[in-house]
């Protein structure tokens, strides 16, 4: 089982130094599946949640689909993951206690309705896809927050999931922004991304 777990943690790494930043290809597309879709096969092999697995699973297929380019594959790929939220929502709704920590929900909400004004009047006809994206991790991580101590390693990685989804969201809407630095903004939102996911599954699989 750790063995697997390294191989995803690898294919990450490959995937994060050689192929983040590069221009869309076949191999891009195979290396940035692969990791969460081992990460996927290691939580089923682990007896996790099936809705982790299911999470993980529709999470990988995301990647694969904005891997590619056109409107299209966006979309799949953005469905993929409001469907991957979806899972984790149902999943961590059944482990929450009590209500989330002020601070960081306030700090959550704050993050979540700015986009009214950073990103949605830059996403032309994705605006209200995008909108229902931004909702659904918000929620997602606003049942992370109020997830018993023991669980913080999950919500730690719910939270590096809503930065991770944050640069995407400059990268693919903001070029005004992210133009000047593309290769930094791929790296990181992939070490978020990919950090989150390895801390959620870690986190819930048992």
């Amino acid at each position: 089982m750790g063995t697997l777990l390294a191989l995803g943690c690898g294919v990450a790494v490959v995937y994060g130094l050689w192929f983040c930043h590069g221009p869309v290809s076949v191999w891009r597309s195979v290396v940035k599946t692969v990791p969460v879709a081992v990460l996927a096969l290691w939580a089923a092999l682990a007896g996790g949640p099936v809705w982790l697995v299911v999470a993980l699973g529709l999470s990988a297929v995301g990647d694969y689909a904005l891997s590619r380019e056109g409107e299209p594959a966006f979309l799949t790929g953005l469905c993929a993951f409001a469907l991957a939220h979806v899972a984790y929502i149902a999943l961590l709704f059944g482990l929450v206690e009590g209500g989330p920590p002020v601070v960081p929900l306030v700090a959550l909400l704050a993050l979540a309705g700015s986009t009214e004004f950073w990103l949605a009047p830059h996403t032309g006809e994705m605006c209200w896809p995008v909108r229902g994206y931004v909702a659904l991790i918000t929620v997602m991580a606003g049942c992370a927050l109020a997830l018993p101590g023991a669980l913080w390693l999950a919500a730690l990685g719910a939270g590096a999931f809503v930065l991770s989804d944050t640069l995407l969201a400059v990268q693919m809407f903001r070029r005004d922004v992210a133009e000047r630095f593309d290769r930094a903004l791929s790296v990181t939102l992939w070490a978020l991304y990919f950090g989150a996911q390895v801390m959620m599954a870690v986190a819930l699989a048992g």
